[in-house]
């Protein structure tokens, strides 16, 4: 990863618009180097400010409601010279970044926080430390955050090669429900403001994992050729809800997670989370939970929209 890569990267602003800020939460870690290149190329693309964030733990009573100014002053100073790492790391574009500490009682409360005070277009994490180069796997503190979060969430996979941006196309993973329609729904607005084509991606499981228990191959393959059908359309129809924007498509057979993981030649890929939970709140569900600890590519969890 170089330090100069994310210079390069130039922030754009559209006359008259005021979205609200990209937060990215770093920690002083690797992966924060990967955060603040996702997360400014997304601020770039939407034209939105950018908010770089280091939680620190609040801290607790001593008793009488006396705190321990001593080690209240240790932790700022770390927390300090996180973002003054980050603020290398951006170059002459610090300039046009904020900067702030806050204390909370986790990261991801702390993150959660400010996104709804400040109304966040999305909140950028990087990968756990463990994570293999090349790999998203998030660590606590961005499945934390990805329970309940009022915008979404991207999170950029260990070593992020090629930068966003690079590679031309934006995937959604796609199925007929409000989770993937709100997915569909963000990554066009991403899509409508780069001129980047959409590819929409259908998973459809394979033979051996349709076939129930006595049942022959011809109602399996009669089963399979239905669902397919009905995908097509489903795509069809997505495709054409967002116009002005070249979208193509792709049904693929097999495990969803492992289809979905493997995709190496989209900037970012944009998921629903699960169908159930609070209106307008990331709820992780089973597959985009699989699908964040394996995705090559940085991956954007949407919120439901209703």
């Amino acid at each position: 990863m170089n330090d100069h890569s994310i210079a390069q990267q130039g922030q754009v602003r559209r006359p008259g618009s005021s979205p609200g800020p990209v937060i990215v939460g770093v920690d002083g870690g690797s992966a924060g180097a990967d955060a603040l290149l996702l997360g400014q190329w997304t601020a770039a693309v939407l034209a939105a400010p950018l908010v770089v964030v280091v939680v620190r733990p609040a801290p607790a009573a001593l008793g009488s409601g006396r705190v321990d100014a001593e080690w209240v002053a240790d932790r700022d100073r770390a927390a300090a010279a996180v973002l003054a790492g980050a603020r290398t790391l951006l170059g002459k574009l610090a300039d046009e970044v904020t900067f702030r500490i806050i204390a909370s009682s986790s990261a991801a409360h702390g993150l959660h926080d400010l996104a709804e005070e400040l109304g966040a277009e999305a909140i950028v994490v990087g990968s756990g430390r463990a994570g293999p180069r090349n790999r998203l796997f998030a660590g606590s503190t961005a499945e934390r955050l990805l329970a309940g979060s009022v915008c979404p969430v991207a999170i950029a996979p260990t070593g992020l090669e090629p930068l966003p941006g690079t590679l031309g196309r934006i995937g959604v993973a796609y199925v007929d429900t409000p989770d993937g329609r709100a997915a569909l729904a963000a990554a066009a607005r991403l899509s409508g403001s780069t001129g980047t084509p959409l590819r929409l991606f259908t998973v459809v499981a394979d033979a051996d994992a349709t076939r129930p228990f006595l049942v022959g191959q011809d109602a399996e393959r009669a089963f399979l050729d239905t669902a397919r059908e009905t995908y097509e359309q489903s795509l069809v129809n997505a495709a054409a809800s967002v116009p002005d924007i070249a979208v193509d498509w792709e049904i693929r057979t097999g495990d969803v997670v492992d289809q979905l993981a493997e995709l190496d030649d989209v900037d970012v890929l944009f998921c629903g989370s699960r169908g159930y939970g609070p209106a307008r709140r990331v709820l992780l569900g089973g597959v985009s939970a699989r699908l964040l600890r394996r995705a090559r590519r940085p991956v954007i969890v949407v919120p439901r929209s209703g």
